[in-house]
């Protein structure tokens, strides 16, 4: 059965928030093949002091941290290509060039499965929300005319219970809770359109091992607790996108879960 997985993201480190648990699960898998597309380097992103970045080499850092974070997950990419579109302006680029570029990897590669961010972006990042547009608009286009590969489409997303939970601990914290009508704050899709939800609770200490090492971008995780991050990583779940599932579907435990063999 095929196992390849393609991951779209906007930026270094969407990839280890999103996708580092799955990884880990499948890195012993022989017939597992991963692909990670960056659309930007993050160049725009914060600087935590104590990285030692500036804001001319920020780009080149973030990427050396992204991979850095895989080599400490213990599994890096088969495949890793960096497209450089500007960080924080990727809805400014023409989409179809966008979408071009993501097709042409994907096209080489066949994914059984691609996972990439659905229209609300997890945190409504304009980036993240053009990044899933395109990569959804390269799936379909793709599907439609290859015979192998393009089999699921999953959207990362998170349950809005899942925001609940974290906002009551915050509260009881006296911390601030995530609004999810501000941009760059979470927010989730509603739990029961989540058809994937893959238990990463035994990989979970690795994929915390490989966030920390986004060290320029600290500040998104370091008022967590080691708890609340490890919690925060026991599950990695996505909306399917595509094919249509009937309502009510049980939730899939693994992103390559009822393919069959092509």
């Amino acid at each position: 059965m095929g196992r390849t997985l393609a991951v779209v993201v906007a930026h270094p480190d969407d990839d280890t928030f999103g996708a580092a648990g799955t990884v880990a699960l499948h890195a012993g898998d022989p017939d597992f093949r991963f692909v990670l597309v960056h659309v930007t380097s993050g160049e725009a992103g914060q600087i935590a002091e104590s990285s030692g970045a500036t804001r001319e080499d920020l780009g080149s850092v973030r990427e050396e941290e992204d991979r850095r974070s895989w080599r400490v997950l213990g599994r890096e990419p088969d495949r890793h290509e960096w497209l450089r579109y500007p960080d924080g302006s990727v809805a400014d680029v023409a989409f179809e060039d966008i979408v071009g570029a993501i097709a042409g990897v994907l096209h080489e590669e066949r994914p059984d499965v691609v996972m990439t961010f659905g229209p609300e972006g997890i945190t409504d990042h304009p980036d993240h929300k053009a990044v899933g547009r395109a990569t959804s608009e390269a799936f379909h286009e793709l599907r439609e005319a290859s015979e192998t590969g393009f089999r699921r489409l999953l959207h990362t997303s998170l349950r809005a219970s899942m925001i609940e939970e974290w906002n009551r601990r915050l509260v009881a914290a006296g911390r601030e809770p995530f609004d999810p009508t501000k941009v760059f704050h979470p927010r989730g899709v509603p739990d029961e359109a989540i058809g994937v939800d893959v238990d990463c609770t035994s990989v979970a200490r690795r994929k915390f091992d490989a966030l920390r090492e986004h060290r320029s971008q600290a500040g998104d995780v370091e008022d967590w607790s080691e708890e609340e991050q490890l919690a925060a990583m026991a599950n990695e779940t996505h909306v399917v996108a595509w094919p249509p599932s009937e309502p009510g579907a049980p939730v899939l435990t693994d992103v390559f879960e009822g393919l069959v063999q092509e």
